[in-house]
């Protein structure tokens, strides 16, 4: 055989591998051309981008949203199978994705695990929307040349969402909580404040809730709020991130979110809100305690519907079981009950208004009548006291012979109805003004609004029971004194022409046009502070004990009446607090002649010239019947005299304290 038929195996293999060599030195080249003219390309020309490019840093490619678009973003194809059978929608609308807030960022920013397209494992979103947000924000927040204000709101509702019950069971690991960012948000579609995706957000907010919560979201569909929303597409009406919030999502359950809900009623019904906070169900829930009712315990939480609707938990007919869930023994007459009752509609409440109006002009005019009065009168004593006139006491030789003005049984009752009146304005103001930190902080001091509301009671029983017992000496001593008493006579308390006379004269004195008039056992001043108590037991007494029994009351009277007996209580109540611890105050200790103060009512003596300067008509009287001496005592012993002095400035101290807590609270009033 010929040497030349064949070629030899070594040969061939030589020839085959040169080949090779030549096609690969020439297509490396051929990629190193195409890579050049790749990099002198911009990336994205004519609104076209690249088949793909690389990251200068990493060396990876990146893949460009147009390549994900080819197959997601086509409307033929809009859903897939994944390999377990389950269908899925993949489509993504390209416009829509540029109009959202990530319109700059590049799929694979989240679909860090897509290497290559078309990939064959689901996409994975391998970075978090919290991760990605909080280390966005630690690189921008210090830059000036980025707007970061936004994304610091967003910041802080991540934080909210941290803490809700979404965020659990692991909250640190996003793909394995109750509800995660893109659970709620589109997470392709996520849109500016204002923008048209918010609108439409807000319209699909009750169907991405009711993924999850399908009972609630059954009952929304047939309420008023739902029928607005999903049938009317209003978006005003309230969806379900409108009560229970966006982020900051807690069992509803919980107080806080209760005292929440309750809140965010007002951001729509603000008038029936006003009205709420108005009533001691308002009073308490604006403390922040939630032992009374709310709205939705009312109206309902889901299934919300008008008064006028037969299946509305509010319709006349179905009301009273309502009233029945707090009030067991509640009869007809709650049915009246005004739950939003306004004072200020005259209208609609012509009869709350009309007490309104009447209890605002009672204050109005006794404060005003005697702060003048008290102003006056300091500044004429003021004046007397430079001039050397009226009453100096001689501190080098004090009194040693005292008239005594009280007996025993009469401190006791003043001291006892002192400190019962000012347990009842403490803890009566912290409802009136359950909008002021001071009034949340005596409640939570006190051990919440229901042991406060034991101490009012308490309080109220031993305030009537004073007032009962001193009513009853009173009578005793003047069926006892019959044949004698005289019922305008100079030692009765009931008013007469004398006072008249000498309240006109008081008012000549303070402009320097007349003396000072002679009093009598009591002055005109006196005989208001005595009666006033009269009026205020009265109108205090008798609308505490109709709120007290609320069940028992609806037996006689119709439900309305609790609404004037709230508003009567609170403005008379009122009243009686800045009158006594200002007017009263400056009469008995502050005035000139008395300051600091006067510790005849504890010791129930006081010296023998003030009382000739004050009371000069009763001592003339008794020195001309001779029966002065009678009434003469030694003065009190320094442990009563301390006493005495002790338990006035602490008297003093919390009724100014007192004061100053009620004209903070009356100041700082919502309208």
């Amino acid at each position: 055989m010929s040497k030349n038929k064949f070629v030899s195996p070594i040969g061939l293999l030589i020839v085959i591998l040169c080949l090779f060599g030549s096609l690969s030195t020439h297509a490396m080249q051929l990629d190193t051309a195409s890579a050049s003219m790749f990099s002198d390309i911009p990336e994205d020309q004519e609104g076209e981008e690249l088949p793909f490019t690389f990251d200068p840093e990493t060396g990876k490619r990146v893949i460009p949203d147009s390549r994900c678009l080819d197959c997601h973003g086509d409307e033929n194809e809009k859903t897939d199978v994944r390999d377990d059978g389950t269908p899925v929608t993949i489509y993504v609308e390209h416009e829509q994705l540029k109009a959202s807030v990530h319109g700059e960022q590049r799929c694979t920013h989240c679909h860090t695990t897509i290497e290559r397209v078309p990939h064959r494992k689901a996409p994975h979103v391998a970075v978090g929307c919290v991760d990605c947000h909080e280390t966005t924000w630690e690189e921008s927040k210090n830059n000036p040349e980025i707007e970061s204000e936004r994304l610091e709101v967003v910041l802080e509702q991540i934080h909210g969402y941290m803490d809700s019950v979404h965020a659990l069971p692991y909250k640190h690991d996003q793909s394995r909580t109750n509800a995660t960012c893109y659970d709620c948000h589109e997470a392709h579609n996520i849109g500016e404040l204002g923008s048209i995706q918010r609108k439409e957000q807000r319209l699909k907010n009750p169907e991405i809730c009711g993924r999850c919560h399908e009972k609630e979201l059954e009952d929304y569909r047939d309420s008023d709020h739902g029928e607005a929303v999903l049938e009317h597409g209003d978006t005003d009406a309230a969806v379900c991130s409108d009560c229970h919030t966006t982020h900051e999502i807690e069992s509803p359950g919980k107080d806080k979110v209760k005292l929440a809900i309750t809140e965010n009623c007002g951001d729509c019904h603000e008038d029936a809100q006003r009205t709420y906070f108005a009533s001691y169900h308002g009073q308490v829930h604006r403390l922040g305690y939630t032992n009374t009712a709310k709205c939705y315990d009312c109206h309902g939480s889901h299934k919300i519907k008008g008064e006028d609707d037969p299946t509305s938990e509010i319709h006349a007919s179905n009301r009273l079981e309502n009233c029945r869930t707090c009030h067991e023994n509640a009869n007809d007459n709650f049915l009246s009950f005004w739950p939003h009752g306004d004072a200020d509609d005259r209208e609609n409440y012509p009869g709350l208004w009309f007490f309104k109006i009447f209890m605002q002009l009672l204050i109005v005019s006794v404060m005003a009548f005697f702060w003048v009065h008290v102003l006056m009168w300091l500044y004429r004593e003021v004046i007397d006291r430079i001039e050397g006139k009226g009453l100096i006491e001689d501190l080098d030789n004090p009194e040693v012979v005292y008239f005594r003005r009280f007996p025993v049984v009469w401190r006791w009752i003043h001291a006892l109805f002192a400190i019962a009146t000012m347990v009842l304005i403490l803890t009566g103001t912290t409802l009136l003004f359950s909008h002021t930190d001071w009034a949340k902080s005596v409640v939570r001091f006190l051990g919440g609004p229901e042991m406060e509301g034991i101490i009012h009671r308490t309080a109220a029983v031993i305030w009537l029971g004073i007032f009962a017992a001193h009513l009853a000496i009173a009578i005793n001593n003047i069926w006892t004194n019959r044949a004698t008493f005289k019922w305008f006579g100079s030692t009765s308390m009931l008013p007469n022409w004398k006072d008249w006379d000498d309240l006109k004269g008081m008012f000549k004195w303070f402009v320097g046009r007349g003396e000072r008039p002679e009093f009598n056992h009591w002055t005109y001043w006196q005989k208001f502070d005595y009666w006033a108590p009269f009026w205020g037991a009265g109108v205090i007494g008798s609308s505490g004990i109709m709120l007290f029994a609320p069940e028992t009351t609806a037996i006689l009277l119709p439900g309305w009446m609790f609404n004037i007996a709230t508003l009567v209580h609170a403005e008379e109540a009122l009243l009686a607090a800045i009158f006594l611890n200002s007017v009263h105050f400056f009469n008995v200790h502050f005035r000139p002649e008395r300051f600091p103060m006067s510790t005849t009512i504890f010791t129930g003596a006081i010296p023998i010239e003030e009382f000739k300067h004050d009371h000069r008509l009763e001592y003339d009287r008794l020195m001309a019947d001779g029966s002065l001496d009678k009434h003469l005592v030694k003065r009190p012993s320094r442990r009563a005299d301390l006493a005495a002095s002790f338990i006035t400035s602490v008297l003093i101290i919390a009724g100014l304290t007192l004061l100053t807590l009620v004209l903070y609270g009356v100041v700082t009033m919502p309208s």
